[in-house]
């Protein structure tokens, strides 16, 4: 491989090609990647569901101990992309190498370290993340798979994001849907085939995960990258940590605060019972689903912005960032009707007790009315975290995630009798809270980029 020739090839793609179809281009694989990645998630809902309506609501319980994982993976994975594209939109091959190393080995550490302490302490993590007496039993179970995966998830998110980074999106959709396909295809197997119940889904998702991660190292140690992983690259160098670190700070903030929306939720949702518990994760797969769509279109963008920054070709940062936002909106809102006109038939794919169809079905379609909000604050954290403006990114990423809905999660159910229905209107209300305070934020910080060098 001549890869000098490579990475000019590479570099004129990033900075050369139009803005539009270079966001989609992009944007296409991650899609894929993301919907495959939800609808494994759903399968493994739906599978698990028709066990009890119990181990259903397990799996909204584990799925914080997922969400957890991936605050850590993201944290490391964005911020050694982010470094990374900007690093090779200035044509630093070799530095980038240091990032993705370092951020790898950072990532994997903390699998190892969240896979012992989680095993250690089973039963308080899955009561501290909602689980009543009969979810107990289930979610021991599928947790504790979950858990031995933990590292090969985490990085697993590192060298996704750094595909993703250098505009080879193609190649982390190949190792990310594999594993999902995989997942969903072992699910009724493992499940009720072998008759392993509820471990049966949590074995095959950690052996999905693992496949999935073996797929995409094999991206970097066949030469498909430009980055590198090596030994020698990994480095103690502080600024180059500290970087990574503060660069994915606004992911770990995002997927921790819904690690602890997720516990927040599922704890409110346990004074009205196990149906409103699975209802509400029905919910939030199925809301998931469609925002995997503008999120996919999203880091399609990332990539893209960041490049572009480190070349100082700032009127394709603009373009960039008003696309993605708009097109993302037109989007998501196409999926959203679909959602909204099939409410209660698509909570019903996972249980038919009216009180679980009543809950699920109205919360849906609350979520589809405001998620169009949702692009807006997202686009805007994507931007700011490419293009290394931490603090901003860190804020709407707060916002976006957590920050306004955990309040609300906490004090609506109790105000003016609202009950069950003021967790339903919770997250669709910090959406829109979200758009209106990144909006200003995201113009004010375009408005004020230079002309291209």
């Amino acid at each position: 491989m001549n890869r000098p020739n490579t990475q000019d090839s590479q570099y004129r793609k990033m900075t050369e090609t139009p803005v539009g179809r270079l966001i989609v281009t992009l944007g296409l694989p991650t899609t894929v990647s993301m919907l495959i990645t939800n609808l494994y998630n759903m399968a493994d809902s739906y599978f698990v569901s028709r066990i009890s309506l119990s181990a259903g609501g397990a799996t909204s319980i584990v799925f914080g101990i997922m969400a957890i994982l991936q605050a850590f993976g993201f944290m490391f994975g964005h911020g050694a992309g982010s470094n990374i594209s900007r690093l090779l939109g200035g044509r630093q091959v070799e530095k980038a190498g240091r990032f993705a190393s370092t951020g790898f080995a950072w990532a994997f550490g903390a699998g190892l370290c969240i896979l012992t302490g989680g095993l250690c302490f089973l039963d308080p993590l899955m009561r501290l993340l909602g689980s009543t007496d009969t979810i107990l039993p289930y979610a021991r179970e599928y947790g504790a798979c979950i858990l031995i995966a933990a590292p090969f998830m985490t990085s697993s998110c590192v060298l996704n994001n750094i595909l993703r980074y250098e505009g080879k999106a193609a190649l982390a959709m190949i190792g990310l849907t594999s594993g999902g396909i995989l997942n969903i295809l072992l699910d009724p197997l493992f499940i009720f085939g072998l008759n392993l119940g509820i471990r049966g889904a949590g074995m095959a998702t950690a052996l999905s995960q693992f496949i999935s991660f073996s797929i995409l190292l094999s991206m970097f140690l066949t030469g498909r990258t430009q980055s590198r992983l090596s030994p020698r690259l990994l480095t103690r160098d502080w600024s180059v940590i500290r970087s990574i670190v503060l660069t994915g700070l606004p992911s770990l903030a995002r997927q921790g605060l819904n690690s602890v929306s997720t516990m927040v939720l599922n704890a409110q949702a346990k004074a009205f019972g196990d149906a409103a518990i699975a209802a509400m994760g029905y919910v939030g797969r199925t809301s998931s689903l469609v925002f995997s769509v503008g999120l996919g279109v999203g880091q399609g963008f990332q990539p893209v912005s960041g490049f572009n920054y480190g070349a100082k070709k700032y009127s394709r940062v603009k373009k960039g960032t008003w696309f993605t936002m708009i097109f993302g909106i037109a989007l998501m809102g196409g999926l959203a009707a679909v959602t909204f006109a099939l409410a209660p038939q698509i909570i019903g794919l996972f249980r038919k007790e009216a009180e679980v169809l009543a809950i699920g079905g109205e919360a849906l379609r609350i979520h589809c009315l405001f998620i169009l909000f949702l692009p807006v604050s997202m686009v805007g954290s994507m931007l700011f975290q490419s293009t290394g403006q931490n603090g901003a990114a860190l804020l709407l990423s707060c916002l976006q995630s957590g920050a306004v809905f955990i309040p609300l999660c906490m004090i609506l159910p109790h105000v003016g009798g609202l009950g069950v229905r003021g967790i339903e209107i919770a997250q669709p209300l910090a959406y829109a809270f979200a758009a209106v305070v990144a909006l200003p934020i995201v113009v004010r910080f375009l408005s004020r980029l230079p002309a291209d060098e």
